[in-house]
């Protein structure tokens, strides 16, 4: 099931089940997950992208290996709000992957979520040959953090 307005369908995120958040990129898919409680993201792994279906047994394999209750995918929207060509490429990829898997499908707007992992790893001192290597899935942790921290306020009210 895809939830296209997580404020309106937060109920449908399962509750102490671990997320998993997917920077989706043209070469590759940076991977984080939550812990249980669905209070901290941590990014797990980039999967180096394929065809779709080898991409989303590797998915499949992170969801089942977790217990995954729902997955968030950064939608990567233009400056102004609206939505281009990879949006709907992002759009496309979660109606496909929604057709292997039961649980929620979920967005979360990407904007400025690679420009804020690259500044985190810049502070840590990260080389470039690493950030390089951690970057997708550092950014995929930025999206899934979002989606926690909203559905926590959401949750309290």
């Amino acid at each position: 099931m895809i939830l296209d307005d997580l404020n309106a369908q937060a109920q449908e995120i399962p509750v102490m089940q671990a997320m998993m958040g997917l920077d989706l990129g043209t070469k590759t898919i940076g991977v984080a997950v939550s812990d249980g409680m669905q209070s901290v993201a941590t990014p797990l792994e980039t999967v180096k992208r394929k065809k779709f279906t080898q991409d989303a047994e590797r998915l499949l394999q992170i969801i089942a290996e977790r217990n995954i209750g729902a997955v968030v995918l950064g939608l990567p929207l233009n400056m102004d709000g609206t939505e281009g060509p990879r949006a709907q490429s992002t759009r496309a990829f979660a109606r496909n992957l929604e057709k292997l898997i039961t649980i929620p499908i979920t967005f979360w707007d990407e904007r400025l979520s690679t420009v804020a992992a690259e500044r985190a790893l810049l502070e840590g001192d990260t080389s470039r040959k690493r950030r390089s290597e951690v970057i997708d899935h550092v950014a995929a942790s930025y999206i899934l953090q979002g989606v926690l921290d909203r559905l926590g306020h959401l949750r309290r009210s």
